[in-house]
């Protein structure tokens, strides 16, 4: 089953952004391979979680989507998450200066 989310006012928010912002959420079609090992519960989870932050503007990367993915299976921990989604953001910031 395949979950399409169209981003609402996807052309007034870009322009304000002063960005390009996709206008489909396509995390399934780039990264399959991190949702396979997903029940239907968790599937789910995890692209409303990722579509509730891309409708607040973030755009889909594989790290924060890997993450997301192995906090849902269980392989991470609520802390270990937060530690890479911290170290993450970090790094981001430091590459726009």
């Amino acid at each position: 089953m395949r979950l399409r989310f169209p981003r609402m006012d996807a052309e007034s928010t870009a322009h304000e952004r002063g960005w390009a912002m996709a206008e489909e959420l396509d995390v399934e079609q780039r990264w399959p391979e991190l949702l396979a090992p997903l029940d239907d519960v968790q599937r789910r989870a995890v692209l409303q979680s990722l579509a509730n932050a891309w409708h607040e503007g973030w755009e889909p990367n594989r790290e924060d989507v890997e993450n997301l993915a192995d906090r849902a299976r269980g392989v991470i921990d609520k802390d270990e998450y937060l530690r890479r989604a911290h170290a993450a953001a970090r790094r981001r910031a430091a590459d726009q200066g």
